[in-house]
Protein backbone atom coordinates (compact mmCIF):
# COMPACT_ATOMS: atom_id res chain seq x y z
CA UNK A 1 0.00 0.00 0.00
CA UNK A 2 3.06 2.65 0.55
CA UNK A 3 4.55 1.72 -2.36
CA UNK A 4 1.44 2.60 -4.30
CA UNK A 5 0.64 5.93 -1.75
CA UNK A 6 -0.40 9.20 -3.16
CA UNK A 7 2.55 11.34 -1.23
CA UNK A 8 5.03 9.28 -2.83
CA UNK A 9 3.83 10.44 -6.57
CA UNK A 10 6.57 13.01 -7.22
CA UNK A 11 4.02 14.86 -9.84
CA UNK A 12 1.18 14.92 -7.70
CA UNK A 13 0.49 18.59 -6.02
CA UNK A 14 2.17 19.24 -2.55
CA UNK A 15 -1.15 19.87 -0.82
CA UNK A 16 -2.44 16.32 -1.94
CA UNK A 17 0.70 14.63 -0.71
CA UNK A 18 0.52 16.60 2.61
CA UNK A 19 -2.88 15.70 2.96
CA UNK A 20 -2.48 11.80 1.71
CA UNK A 21 0.87 11.42 4.17
CA UNK A 22 -0.92 13.00 7.07
CA UNK A 23 -3.70 10.33 6.91
CA UNK A 24 -1.69 7.58 6.81
CA UNK A 25 0.21 8.34 9.98
CA UNK A 26 -0.21 7.81 13.62
CA UNK A 27 -0.29 10.28 16.43
CA UNK A 28 3.11 9.30 17.80
CA UNK A 29 4.59 9.32 14.17
CA UNK A 30 2.65 13.00 14.09
CA UNK A 31 4.41 13.95 17.20
CA UNK A 32 7.98 12.71 16.49
CA UNK A 33 7.52 14.82 13.14
CA UNK A 34 7.82 17.69 14.86
CA UNK A 35 10.99 16.64 16.93
CA UNK A 36 14.48 17.94 15.93
CA UNK A 37 17.08 16.41 17.65
CA UNK A 38 20.99 17.20 18.00
CA UNK A 39 23.10 14.91 15.37
CA UNK A 40 24.82 12.76 18.80
CA UNK A 41 21.60 11.39 19.74
CA UNK A 42 19.97 10.51 16.48
CA UNK A 43 20.46 6.70 16.83
CA UNK A 44 19.15 4.28 14.22
CA UNK A 45 16.27 3.60 16.94
CA UNK A 46 15.47 7.16 17.02
CA UNK A 47 14.94 7.57 13.38
CA UNK A 48 13.87 4.36 12.14
CA UNK A 49 11.96 2.70 14.83
CA UNK A 50 10.95 6.24 16.26
CA UNK A 51 11.03 8.20 13.47
CA UNK A 52 12.05 11.56 14.41
CA UNK A 53 11.44 14.32 11.73
CA UNK A 54 14.82 16.44 11.96
CA UNK A 55 18.36 16.20 12.73
CA UNK A 56 20.14 19.21 13.33
CA UNK A 57 24.29 19.55 14.29
CA UNK A 58 25.11 21.98 17.77
CA UNK A 59 27.73 24.34 17.24
CA UNK A 60 31.32 22.72 17.17
CA UNK A 61 29.57 19.30 16.84
CA UNK A 62 31.06 17.71 14.07
CA UNK A 63 31.67 13.92 12.81
CA UNK A 64 34.85 14.26 13.53
CA UNK A 65 37.63 16.59 14.23
CA UNK A 66 38.54 19.09 11.16
CA UNK A 67 35.80 16.40 8.93
CA UNK A 68 35.70 17.00 5.56
CA UNK A 69 32.44 18.02 3.25
CA UNK A 70 32.54 14.20 2.07
CA UNK A 71 32.53 12.95 6.06
CA UNK A 72 29.68 15.30 6.63
CA UNK A 73 28.10 14.03 3.90
CA UNK A 74 28.80 10.46 4.73
CA UNK A 75 27.25 10.97 8.36
CA UNK A 76 23.78 12.69 6.96
CA UNK A 77 22.94 9.53 4.12
CA UNK A 78 23.45 7.35 7.14
CA UNK A 79 20.93 8.97 8.86
CA UNK A 80 18.95 9.86 6.09
CA UNK A 81 18.89 5.76 5.15
CA UNK A 82 18.00 4.95 8.92
CA UNK A 83 14.59 7.30 8.76
CA UNK A 84 13.91 5.84 5.13
CA UNK A 85 13.52 2.58 6.47
CA UNK A 86 11.10 3.75 9.01
CA UNK A 87 7.05 2.70 8.53
CA UNK A 88 6.29 5.75 5.64
CA UNK A 89 9.78 6.03 4.87
CA UNK A 90 9.67 10.07 6.00
CA UNK A 91 12.54 11.48 5.31
CA UNK A 92 14.75 14.18 8.01
CA UNK A 93 15.49 17.44 7.51
CA UNK A 94 19.13 18.31 8.19
CA UNK A 95 20.02 22.02 9.59
CA UNK A 96 22.68 23.56 10.71
CA UNK A 97 23.86 27.07 11.21
CA UNK A 98 25.66 28.16 8.21
CA UNK A 99 25.32 31.83 8.94
CA UNK A 100 28.50 33.30 7.39
CA UNK A 101 29.22 30.79 4.44
CA UNK A 102 28.91 26.97 5.51
CA UNK A 103 31.09 27.82 8.44
CA UNK A 104 31.24 24.45 10.62
CA UNK A 105 33.15 22.66 7.98
CA UNK A 106 37.01 22.61 7.86
CA UNK A 107 37.70 24.18 4.45
CA UNK A 108 34.44 25.67 3.67
CA UNK A 109 34.16 29.38 2.69
CA UNK A 110 33.91 31.59 5.64
CA UNK A 111 32.37 35.14 4.34
CA UNK A 112 31.69 38.40 6.38
CA UNK A 113 29.23 38.11 9.38
CA UNK A 114 26.14 39.88 8.70
CA UNK A 115 27.29 43.63 10.15
CA UNK A 116 29.79 43.18 7.73
CA UNK A 117 27.63 42.65 4.69
CA UNK A 118 25.49 45.49 6.47
CA UNK A 119 28.07 47.67 5.98
CA UNK A 120 28.50 46.90 2.44
CA UNK A 121 24.82 48.45 2.14
CA UNK A 122 25.16 45.44 -1.54
CA UNK A 123 21.93 43.52 -1.49
CA UNK A 124 23.77 41.77 -4.69
CA UNK A 125 25.87 40.55 -3.14
CA UNK A 126 24.39 39.17 -0.57
CA UNK A 127 22.17 37.10 -2.90
CA UNK A 128 25.41 35.76 -4.34
CA UNK A 129 27.00 34.68 -1.10
CA UNK A 130 23.05 32.99 -0.42
CA UNK A 131 23.94 31.38 -3.62
CA UNK A 132 27.40 30.07 -2.71
CA UNK A 133 26.36 29.10 0.57
CA UNK A 134 23.54 27.24 -0.53
CA UNK A 135 25.87 25.19 -2.68
CA UNK A 136 28.36 24.24 -0.21
CA UNK A 137 25.52 23.17 2.02
CA UNK A 138 24.45 21.28 -0.44
CA UNK A 139 27.12 19.77 -1.52
CA UNK A 140 27.51 17.92 2.43
CA UNK A 141 23.99 16.66 1.79
CA UNK A 142 22.44 19.17 4.45
CA UNK A 143 18.82 20.82 3.77
CA UNK A 144 18.35 23.39 5.38
CA UNK A 145 20.24 26.66 7.23
CA UNK A 146 19.18 28.50 9.94
CA UNK A 147 19.76 31.90 8.32
CA UNK A 148 19.34 34.38 7.89
CA UNK A 149 19.40 36.38 11.46
CA UNK A 150 17.32 39.50 10.61
CA UNK A 151 17.17 41.32 13.47
CA UNK A 152 17.48 44.36 13.96
CA UNK A 153 20.02 45.09 16.54
CA UNK A 154 19.32 48.45 18.26
CA UNK A 155 21.92 48.38 21.09
CA UNK A 156 25.63 47.43 20.68
CA UNK A 157 25.41 45.53 23.25
CA UNK A 158 23.53 42.89 22.47
CA UNK A 159 26.26 39.24 22.74
CA UNK A 160 24.43 38.62 19.10
CA UNK A 161 25.48 41.92 17.60
CA UNK A 162 27.49 41.25 14.78
CA UNK A 163 24.92 38.88 13.64
CA UNK A 164 22.49 42.12 12.63
CA UNK A 165 23.01 43.47 9.40
CA UNK A 166 22.03 47.10 10.99
CA UNK A 167 20.38 49.31 13.77
CA UNK A 168 18.46 50.33 10.31
CA UNK A 169 15.37 48.72 9.71
CA UNK A 170 15.08 49.36 6.38
CA UNK A 171 19.02 48.28 5.60
CA UNK A 172 18.00 45.05 7.58
CA UNK A 173 15.18 44.20 5.27
CA UNK A 174 16.88 45.36 1.85
CA UNK A 175 20.00 42.37 2.26
CA UNK A 176 16.75 39.68 3.35
CA UNK A 177 18.09 38.93 -0.27
CA UNK A 178 20.39 36.45 0.90
CA UNK A 179 16.83 34.57 0.95
CA UNK A 180 16.51 34.29 -2.57
CA UNK A 181 19.91 33.51 -2.64
CA UNK A 182 19.87 30.46 -0.51
CA UNK A 183 17.02 29.19 -1.80
CA UNK A 184 16.50 30.38 -5.52
CA UNK A 185 13.91 32.61 -7.19
CA UNK A 186 10.35 32.24 -6.81
CA UNK A 187 8.24 32.68 -9.98
CA UNK A 188 6.09 35.85 -10.09
CA UNK A 189 3.10 34.49 -9.34
CA UNK A 190 4.40 32.59 -6.59
CA UNK A 191 1.62 33.08 -3.53
CA UNK A 192 2.82 35.48 -0.64
CA UNK A 193 3.76 33.48 2.64
CA UNK A 194 4.22 30.15 0.25
CA UNK A 195 7.40 27.97 1.04
CA UNK A 196 9.36 27.74 -1.97
CA UNK A 197 12.90 26.05 -2.79
CA UNK A 198 13.84 26.37 -6.77
CA UNK A 199 16.10 23.76 -7.12
CA UNK A 200 16.94 20.53 -4.76
CA UNK A 201 20.86 20.40 -6.01
CA UNK A 202 21.91 23.83 -5.84
CA UNK A 203 19.42 25.16 -3.26
CA UNK A 204 18.70 25.09 0.81
CA UNK A 205 15.67 26.13 2.75
CA UNK A 206 16.42 29.35 4.28
CA UNK A 207 15.08 30.36 8.34
CA UNK A 208 13.82 33.30 8.97
CA UNK A 209 15.28 34.44 12.35
CA UNK A 210 14.52 35.45 15.77
CA UNK A 211 11.04 35.78 15.68
CA UNK A 212 10.72 38.76 16.76
CA UNK A 213 12.55 41.56 18.55
CA UNK A 214 15.91 40.10 19.63
CA UNK A 215 17.59 42.70 18.65
CA UNK A 216 15.61 45.46 20.54
CA UNK A 217 16.09 43.61 23.96
CA UNK A 218 16.76 46.47 26.86
CA UNK A 219 20.22 47.34 27.67
CA UNK A 220 20.89 44.53 24.94
CA UNK A 221 20.59 41.59 27.51
CA UNK A 222 20.61 38.60 25.85
CA UNK A 223 17.31 36.33 25.37
CA UNK A 224 15.80 39.69 27.54
CA UNK A 225 12.61 41.64 27.64
CA UNK A 226 11.96 43.93 24.49
CA UNK A 227 10.06 46.77 25.72
CA UNK A 228 8.01 48.36 22.77
CA UNK A 229 4.69 49.73 21.47
CA UNK A 230 3.20 47.19 18.77
CA UNK A 231 3.27 50.18 16.28
CA UNK A 232 7.75 50.36 17.42
CA UNK A 233 7.52 46.63 17.30
CA UNK A 234 5.76 46.69 13.78
CA UNK A 235 8.09 49.43 12.24
CA UNK A 236 11.23 48.29 12.97
CA UNK A 237 11.75 44.39 14.51
CA UNK A 238 9.11 43.39 12.30
CA UNK A 239 10.30 45.17 9.15
CA UNK A 240 11.94 42.25 7.84
CA UNK A 241 9.81 39.26 7.70
CA UNK A 242 7.16 40.33 4.96
CA UNK A 243 9.73 40.50 2.75
CA UNK A 244 11.34 36.87 3.46
CA UNK A 245 7.62 36.12 3.05
CA UNK A 246 7.69 37.29 -0.45
CA UNK A 247 11.07 35.56 -1.32
CA UNK A 248 8.70 31.68 0.29
CA UNK A 249 11.24 31.71 3.35
CA UNK A 250 10.72 27.93 4.05
CA UNK A 251 10.79 28.15 7.90
CA UNK A 252 10.87 30.84 10.78
CA UNK A 253 12.51 30.68 14.16
CA UNK A 254 11.19 31.71 16.91
CA UNK A 255 13.06 33.92 19.62
CA UNK A 256 14.61 33.34 23.44
CA UNK A 257 13.38 36.74 24.09
CA UNK A 258 10.33 37.77 25.20
CA UNK A 259 7.76 40.91 23.90
CA UNK A 260 6.64 43.14 27.47
CA UNK A 261 7.56 40.45 29.05
CA UNK A 262 5.41 37.84 27.22
CA UNK A 263 8.30 35.22 26.12
CA UNK A 264 7.93 34.46 22.48
CA UNK A 265 8.06 30.41 22.13
CA UNK A 266 4.77 31.04 24.05
CA UNK A 267 3.25 34.06 22.21
CA UNK A 268 0.12 32.75 20.84
CA UNK A 269 -0.16 36.57 19.03
CA UNK A 270 2.86 36.62 17.90
CA UNK A 271 3.45 32.87 16.30
CA UNK A 272 -0.45 32.74 15.15
CA UNK A 273 -2.77 35.65 15.05
CA UNK A 274 0.52 37.71 13.17
CA UNK A 275 3.03 35.65 11.46
CA UNK A 276 0.64 32.70 10.32
CA UNK A 277 -2.54 34.92 10.20
CA UNK A 278 -1.58 38.63 9.28
CA UNK A 279 1.89 37.59 7.34
CA UNK A 280 0.04 34.55 5.49
CA UNK A 281 2.94 32.23 6.72
CA UNK A 282 2.41 28.58 5.38
CA UNK A 283 5.84 27.05 6.15
CA UNK A 284 6.84 26.17 9.62
CA UNK A 285 8.06 27.45 12.55
CA UNK A 286 10.56 25.95 14.59
CA UNK A 287 12.17 26.93 18.31
CA UNK A 288 15.55 27.80 19.30
CA UNK A 289 17.95 25.29 20.91
CA UNK A 290 16.51 24.23 24.05
CA UNK A 291 13.89 27.41 23.84
CA UNK A 292 10.98 25.67 25.28
CA UNK A 293 12.96 24.65 28.22
CA UNK A 294 13.00 28.38 29.49
CA UNK A 295 9.80 28.41 30.06
CA UNK A 296 10.39 25.98 32.38
CA UNK A 297 12.78 27.95 34.30
CA UNK A 298 10.57 30.11 36.46
CA UNK A 299 7.93 26.87 37.15
CA UNK A 300 10.53 24.11 38.01
CA UNK A 301 10.88 21.93 35.57
CA UNK A 302 7.51 20.87 34.28
CA UNK A 303 8.74 19.59 31.22
CA UNK A 304 5.14 18.78 29.66
CA UNK A 305 3.58 22.16 30.22
CA UNK A 306 6.43 23.96 28.55
CA UNK A 307 5.28 22.17 25.93
CA UNK A 308 1.87 22.26 25.78
CA UNK A 309 2.28 26.43 26.04
CA UNK A 310 4.83 26.46 22.98
CA UNK A 311 2.89 23.74 20.74
CA UNK A 312 -0.28 25.73 21.53
CA UNK A 313 0.92 29.20 20.81
CA UNK A 314 1.95 27.89 17.31
CA UNK A 315 5.06 26.12 17.57
CA UNK A 316 5.62 23.83 14.69
CA UNK A 317 9.34 21.88 15.24
CA UNK A 318 10.82 21.97 18.48
CA UNK A 319 14.73 22.04 18.58
CA UNK A 320 14.60 19.42 21.65
CA UNK A 321 17.62 18.85 21.15
CA UNK A 322 18.43 15.37 23.01
CA UNK A 323 15.85 14.29 25.39
CA UNK A 324 13.56 13.08 22.32
CA UNK A 325 12.04 9.57 23.99
CA UNK A 326 11.06 11.88 26.80
CA UNK A 327 9.27 14.96 24.76
CA UNK A 328 7.74 11.78 22.37
CA UNK A 329 6.02 10.45 25.37
CA UNK A 330 4.80 14.13 26.86
CA UNK A 331 3.81 15.52 23.59
CA UNK A 332 1.42 12.35 23.09
CA UNK A 333 0.22 12.37 27.14
CA UNK A 334 -0.41 15.92 26.32
CA UNK A 335 -2.80 15.51 23.23
CA UNK A 336 -4.50 12.37 24.64
CA UNK A 337 -5.49 14.31 27.86
CA UNK A 338 -6.91 17.11 25.48
CA UNK A 339 -4.53 19.60 26.47
CA UNK A 340 -3.24 19.85 23.01
CA UNK A 341 -5.98 19.87 20.24
CA UNK A 342 -5.26 17.34 18.07
CA UNK A 343 -5.76 19.92 15.17
CA UNK A 344 -2.99 22.22 16.48
CA UNK A 345 -0.85 18.97 16.01
CA UNK A 346 -2.03 18.16 12.39
CA UNK A 347 -1.66 21.86 11.38
CA UNK A 348 1.88 21.45 12.85
CA UNK A 349 2.83 18.53 10.56
CA UNK A 350 1.05 19.55 7.54
CA UNK A 351 3.56 22.21 7.84
CA UNK A 352 6.24 20.23 8.38
CA UNK A 353 5.20 17.75 5.68
CA UNK A 354 4.83 20.58 3.30
CA UNK A 355 8.38 21.80 3.67
CA UNK A 356 9.52 18.46 3.31
CA UNK A 357 8.07 18.15 0.30
CA UNK A 358 8.89 21.43 -1.23
CA UNK A 359 12.51 20.36 -0.51
CA UNK A 360 12.56 17.60 -2.93
CA UNK A 361 13.88 15.40 -0.30
CA UNK A 362 10.99 12.52 -0.38
CA UNK A 363 12.67 12.19 -4.00
CA UNK A 364 16.59 13.56 -3.27
CA UNK A 365 16.79 12.26 0.08
CA UNK A 366 20.97 11.72 -0.54
CA UNK A 367 23.96 14.03 -1.04
CA UNK A 368 25.15 14.67 -4.42
CA UNK A 369 28.52 13.82 -3.94
CA UNK A 370 29.59 15.63 -7.39
CA UNK A 371 28.90 19.06 -5.29
CA UNK A 372 32.07 17.91 -3.36
CA UNK A 373 34.66 20.08 -4.81
CA UNK A 374 32.98 23.34 -4.59
CA UNK A 375 33.70 23.50 -1.03
CA UNK A 376 35.78 26.30 -0.64
CA UNK A 377 36.75 26.77 -4.33
CA UNK A 378 38.15 29.66 -6.21
CA UNK A 379 34.44 31.06 -7.57
CA UNK A 380 33.75 31.11 -3.60
CA UNK A 381 36.81 32.39 -2.20
CA UNK A 382 36.96 35.32 -4.38
CA UNK A 383 33.23 36.15 -3.48
CA UNK A 384 34.48 36.45 0.05
CA UNK A 385 37.16 38.66 -0.70
CA UNK A 386 34.98 40.88 -2.57
CA UNK A 387 32.13 41.12 0.39
CA UNK A 388 35.58 42.19 2.84
CA UNK A 389 36.61 44.46 0.22
CA UNK A 390 33.24 45.73 0.04
CA UNK A 391 32.26 45.84 4.11
CA UNK A 392 35.45 47.71 4.81
CA UNK A 393 34.62 51.07 6.69
CA UNK A 394 37.05 53.87 6.20
CA UNK A 395 36.78 56.26 8.61
CA UNK A 396 39.98 58.45 7.82
CA UNK A 397 42.37 58.57 5.02
CA UNK A 398 45.33 60.86 5.81
CA UNK A 399 45.67 64.09 7.42
CA UNK A 400 43.55 65.71 4.59
CA UNK A 401 42.29 64.69 1.60
CA UNK A 402 45.37 66.57 -0.27
CA UNK A 403 47.45 64.06 1.64
CA UNK A 404 45.90 60.36 1.32
CA UNK A 405 47.43 57.85 3.16
CA UNK A 406 45.53 55.14 1.26
CA UNK A 407 46.64 53.03 -1.08
CA UNK A 408 49.97 51.94 0.97
CA UNK A 409 52.95 51.82 -1.31
CA UNK A 410 54.04 48.62 -2.10
CA UNK A 411 57.69 49.05 -2.46
CA UNK A 412 58.98 50.68 1.19
CA UNK A 413 61.77 49.51 3.07
CA UNK A 414 60.36 48.24 6.08
CA UNK A 415 56.77 47.92 7.15
CA UNK A 416 55.83 47.00 10.82
CA UNK A 417 52.76 44.44 11.16
CA UNK A 418 51.28 43.84 14.84
CA UNK A 419 48.22 43.23 16.88
CA UNK A 420 46.59 39.84 17.92
CA UNK A 421 44.35 39.57 14.89
CA UNK A 422 47.03 39.73 12.34
CA UNK A 423 48.55 36.66 12.09
CA UNK A 424 44.96 34.07 13.61
CA UNK A 425 42.35 33.19 11.59
CA UNK A 426 40.52 31.86 14.24
CA UNK A 427 39.87 35.73 15.15
CA UNK A 428 39.57 36.82 11.68
CA UNK A 429 36.52 34.45 11.16
CA UNK A 430 35.11 35.42 14.76
CA UNK A 431 31.91 33.35 16.42
CA UNK A 432 30.27 30.95 14.21
CA UNK A 433 33.44 29.29 13.08
CA UNK A 434 33.80 25.64 13.22
CA UNK A 435 33.39 25.87 16.89
CA UNK A 436 29.92 27.70 18.19
CA UNK A 437 32.07 30.45 19.95
CA UNK A 438 34.80 30.43 17.07
CA UNK A 439 38.52 30.10 18.11
CA UNK A 440 42.01 31.02 18.31
CA UNK A 441 44.49 29.92 15.82
CA UNK A 442 44.86 28.14 12.10
CA UNK A 443 40.97 26.88 12.71
CA UNK A 444 40.61 26.41 9.27
CA UNK A 445 42.23 27.13 5.89
CA UNK A 446 42.60 30.71 4.62
CA UNK A 447 45.27 33.72 4.52
CA UNK A 448 45.77 35.28 7.21
CA UNK A 449 45.97 40.05 7.08
CA UNK A 450 50.05 38.98 7.93
CA UNK A 451 50.54 36.00 4.80
CA UNK A 452 48.44 38.60 2.71
CA UNK A 453 50.65 41.83 3.25
CA UNK A 454 53.48 39.34 2.53
CA UNK A 455 52.14 38.14 -0.56
CA UNK A 456 51.72 41.81 -1.66
CA UNK A 457 54.45 43.52 -1.18
CA UNK A 458 57.51 44.17 -3.63
CA UNK A 459 60.30 42.03 -3.56
CA UNK A 460 62.76 44.69 -1.77
CA UNK A 461 60.61 45.27 1.09
CA UNK A 462 60.71 43.75 4.51
CA UNK A 463 57.98 42.83 6.91
CA UNK A 464 58.48 42.93 10.53
CA UNK A 465 55.59 40.70 12.44
CA UNK A 466 55.90 41.60 16.27
CA UNK A 467 51.98 40.92 18.09
CA UNK A 468 52.81 43.23 20.68
CA UNK A 469 55.67 45.55 19.42
CA UNK A 470 58.04 46.96 22.04
CA UNK A 471 58.55 50.47 22.40
CA UNK A 472 62.15 50.12 21.21
CA UNK A 473 61.13 48.24 17.84
CA UNK A 474 58.57 51.55 17.00
CA UNK A 475 61.95 53.72 17.74
CA UNK A 476 64.50 52.19 16.06
CA UNK A 477 62.94 49.75 13.41
CA UNK A 478 62.88 52.74 10.73
CA UNK A 479 59.43 51.44 9.24
CA UNK A 480 57.56 52.99 6.75
CA UNK A 481 54.27 52.29 8.11
CA UNK A 482 52.67 50.16 10.69
CA UNK A 483 49.49 48.12 10.07
CA UNK A 484 47.67 47.32 13.69
CA UNK A 485 45.25 45.33 13.72
CA UNK A 486 43.14 44.71 16.56
CA UNK A 487 39.56 43.37 17.23
CA UNK A 488 37.50 41.24 19.27
CA UNK A 489 38.12 37.46 20.10
CA UNK A 490 35.60 35.51 18.87
CA UNK A 491 32.21 34.80 20.69
CA UNK A 492 28.78 33.77 20.08
CA UNK A 493 25.39 34.89 21.74
CA UNK A 494 25.56 35.67 25.44
CA UNK A 495 29.38 34.78 26.07
CA UNK A 496 30.42 38.52 26.28
CA UNK A 497 27.37 40.22 28.05
CA UNK A 498 28.40 40.19 31.60
CA UNK A 499 31.15 42.83 30.53
CA UNK A 500 28.76 45.04 29.35
CA UNK A 501 25.64 45.10 30.45
CA UNK A 502 24.89 48.61 32.66
CA UNK A 503 28.05 50.33 30.95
Amino acid sequence: MAAAALYRDAEAPVEARVRDLLGRMTLREKAAQMAQIERTVASPRALAELGAGSVLNAGGSAPRDRASAADWASMVDEMQRHALSSRLAVPILFGTDAVHGHNNVFGATVFPHNVGLGASRDTELARKIGEATALEVRATGIHWTFAPCVAVCRDPRWGRCYESYSEDPEIVRSLTTIVTGLQGHPPADHPHGYPFLSSVRENVLACAKHFVGDGGTDKGINEGNTICSPEDLEGIHLRPYPECMAQGVATVMASYSQWNGEPLHASHYLMTDVLKGKLGFKGFVVSDWEGIDRLCEPRGSDYRYCIAQSVNAGMDMIMIPHRFEKFLEDLVFLVEAGEIPMSRIDDAVERILRVKFISGVFEHPFSDRSLLDIIGCKEHRLLAREAVRKSLVLLKNGKNQKEPFLPLAKNVKRILVAGTHADNIGYQCGGWTIAWNGDNGRITIGTTILEAIKESIGVETEVVYQECPTETTVETGEFSYAVVVVGEVPYAEWSIQAKYVGT
